[in-house]
C-alpha cells in the first residue's frame, strides 16, 4: 500500500478524479448518505486548492482517503455542523485543522462492520498515521473531525489521542459527535 499526499494542484492529474468517484461509491452508494453529486463523483464546496489530501492505494485502486482543511478558512463542522460543539465556538485557528472524509474500505467487500470496521482496518490506523505525520508537518496542534459515535474508542485503542469535544447528537438518524484528535509534534535532530 502506498499513502500519498498533497492538494489538487500536486496530485497526479487523474487522482482528484478517483478521489471524487472513491468518495462516491463509499458515502452515496455503500453508507447511503444524501449528498448532493454529480455524474457519480462525490465533491463539495470544502474541495479546495488548499485541501490537503492522503490517498491511499494498492497499486492504481484508491482504498483510503482523507481530507484536511485549516479551521481559519470554511470548513465541514465550522459550517454544516456547528451544533456538534455544544456550548464550545467552533475552531478557528491555524493550528487546528478538520479532518474529513476520511475512509479505508475495501470496495469489493462492501460495507460489512461499518464505519467501525473502516476505522480499526489496517489501512485506517496507518492512514491515520499518516495524516498525524502530514498535519505535524504543517504546523497542526490538533485535529477536530465529526465521526459516528463509537469511533472515539476505536481511536484510543489503537493509540491515538482522542476525546469527544461535546456530547453526541443525532442528525439525520446518525447518533455523531465532533472528535479532538491531538496531533503528536514531529521531534527535532
Amino acid at each position: 500500500m502506498e499513502i500519498l499526499a498533497g492538494t489538487q494542484r500536486t496530485l497526479a492529474n487523474d487522482m482528484m478524479g478517483r478521489v471524487a468517484r472513491f468518495r462516491y461509491r463509499v458515502f452515496v452508494e455503500m453508507l447511503g448518505w444524501d449528498l448532493p453529486c454529480r455524474d457519480g463523483l462525490e465533491l463539495d464546496q470544502f474541495d479546495r486548492e488548499d485541501t490537503v489530501y492522503l490517498v491511499a492505494r494498492k497499486g492504481e485502486e484508491v482504498v483510503g482517503m482523507a481530507r484536511l482543511l485549516p479551521t481559519h478558512r470554511p470548513y465541514l463542522l465550522g459550517e454544516v455542523f456547528p451544533q456538534l460543539m455544544g456550548s464550545l465556538p467552533v475552531p478557528r485557528d491555524p493550528e487546528v485543522w478538520e479532518l474529513s472524509r476520511f475512509t479505508a474500505v475495501d470496495l469489493e467487500a462492501g460495507p460489512v462492520g461499518g464505519a467501525a470496521r473502516q476505522f480499526s482496518s489496517p489501512v485506517a490506523v496507518n492512514l491515520l498515521r499518516s495524516v498525524l505525520k502530514v498535519a505535524a508537518e504543517h504546523g497542526v496542534q490538533r485535529l477536530i473531525t465529526v465521526s459516528p459515535l463509537g469511533i472515539e474508542r476505536l481511536l484510543r485503542r489503537a493509540g491515538f489521542l482522542a476525546h469527544r469535544a461535546a456530547s453526541p447528537m443525532v442528525i439525520d438518524g446518525h447518533p455523531i459527535f465532533a472528535c479532538w484528535i491531538e496531533v503528536p509534534q514531529l521531534k527535532s535532530h
